[in-house]
């Protein structure tokens, strides 16, 4: 894995120091521990085995297509993965008897089965979904945004960030700071951190983006959930009861636990019942190369997008709406290969998960199933970043303007994808009144010539 592609270093560190630090836990609980360096895991297991040839190897399921296929084939007994709330064939039940696999369906029947804010059969408040209430933009002029907590550095952290410049593994971005911590106490921290400082204003703020806070009122959760750090049970028990002190308003509580047990668990289960060829899928047949942006913040003028390629070269995240609304948004509508944006995911966030950025990228964010996920592809012009962020005042081009030096990529590129991919769309109903809206523009031939000129530009770095 460490030697596979140009990992992001923030990443490397994390999973490494995060393993070590469990290594040492179990040591000192008493339990005994072997640790096996080898070129990769068949040939670990195979120095194993000669020297524990009765040995029986037990393993919870892993949670990717590949390791499990490698499991199985190296004869290791497999027990259920305990890392969710839904077991695989709970929700493969579930996806088998839809007409569609609709999330808010998924996210229904997990309050019922699960009692989470239910009132009897009910939804506490009358209602299931308060997305509506949790939509708002950041607030004009300075907000108080929650600070950031600092997590401190101990001995494995710099044995780990030394080995890794040591053994001169291929990494990018800025070396580890305090933003991350990489033990069990540590992501502890980080959840009380959030419910105390940020879950009061989590669901208002929650598609919010600002140069303000690279984080605003999200959890970072994800991070420790996804290594097993904290599991989705004791998470959802804390914020519960943090609700039940009644300062903390139901719709962001309902939108913060829809993230758990809703979504997470709905793009696992999604990720097994799709099987391992879904990551192959691209029914848009966009082939373009890793625009050179995503690589390197500099390499553009768009503020939206260097802002957030520079949050993750500094410490490889960013929220869940840059992610859908600006950087997928951009790949989906240049035509980016998605498989070669899918590899960029991965090694770029530390939160990445192969079960979770194959259902995310491939369906929900370029739309390349299509539309088994989602039922429209999440493709949008410059409106929607100006009004969802405060990006667009410092940035050269106009979120307002389809043609011309100056109009905003997004814009021109919105209404190109659109154009080229009509005749696709053109049965799907919830893109009806987009597609309708080519019809009243009267540039569309200066439009798609600014369009050719714009992904000339981003291709080589100019735009």
């Amino acid at each position: 894995m460490l030697t596979t592609r140009t990992w992001h270093v923030q990443r490397l560190f994390f999973l490494i120091s995060a393993r070590d630090h469990f290594l040492q836990e179990l040591t000192e609980e008493g339990f005994q521990v072997t640790l096996i360096r080898s070129a990769d895991t068949a040939a670990g297991i195979a120095q194993y085995r000669s020297a524990n040839p009765s040995a029986e190897l037990i393993a919870a399921e892993p949670s990717s297509h590949q390791q499990l296929q490698q499991f199985q084939e190296l004869g290791i007994t497999l027990i259920p993965n305990d890392f969710f709330l839904t077991p695989r064939p709970l929700f493969a039940q579930w996806a088998g008897a839809q007409k569609s696999l609709v999330m808010e369906n998924f996210y229904r029947a997990q309050r019922q089965r699960l009692n989470i804010l239910m009132e009897g059969a009910d939804p506490v408040g009358g209602r299931w979904n308060y997305d509506a209430d949790n939509r708002l933009p950041p607030p004009k002029g300075e907000h108080q945004w929650p600070p950031y907590f600092e997590h401190a550095r101990d001995e494995i952290d710099k044995k780990v960030m030394q080995e890794i410049t040591d053994r001169k593994l291929l990494v990018y971005g800025d070396a580890p700071d305090a933003t991350w911590g990489t033990t069990r106490e540590a992501a502890l921290k980080q959840l009380d951190h959030f419910l105390d400082k940020a879950f009061s204003e989590f669901g208002a703020y929650e598609d919010a983006m600002t140069t303000q806070s690279w984080a605003v009122n999200h959890s970072l959760l994800s991070t420790y959930l996804n290594v097993g750090l904290l599991h989705a049970e004791e998470v959802v028990a804390a914020a519960l009861k943090r609700f039940k002190k009644g300062d903390i308003p139901l719709a962001g509580a309902e939108g913060f636990i829809r993230q758990i047990i809703g979504w997470r668990e709905y793009i696992n289960g999604l990720y097994w019942f799709f099987g391992d060829l879904y990551r192959a899928e691209n029914g848009l047949a966009a082939t373009r190369p890793l625009l050179p942006l995503f690589e390197d913040s500099t390499k553009t003028k768009m503020n939206c997008v260097s802002t957030n390629v520079r949050d993750i070269e500094a410490r490889a995240w960013v929220h869940h709406i840059p992610r859908l609304m600006v950087l997928s948004n951009l790949a989906l509508i240049t035509g980016t290969s998605p498989q070669e944006f899918l590899d960029w995911m991965r090694r770029s966030f530390i939160d990445a998960a192969d079960w979770v950025m194959v259902p995310n990228v491939i369906g929900m964010s370029l739309h390349a199933d299509g539309g088994k996920l989602a039922t429209k592809p999440y493709a949008s012009g410059g409106s929607y970043i100006s009004k969802m962020s405060n990006y667009c005042k410092s940035c050269p081009f106009d979120p307002k303007k389809r043609v011309g030096e100056d109009a905003c990529p997004f814009t021109t590129l919105y209404w190109d994808f659109l154009a080229r991919h009509r005749d696709r769309f053109a049965k799907n109903h919830r893109m009806a009144q987009q597609l309708a809206g080519i019809n009243r523009l009267s540039d569309m031939p200066q439009l798609q010539e600014r369009a050719q000129e714009v992904l000339d530009l981003l291709s080589r770095g100019e735009l």
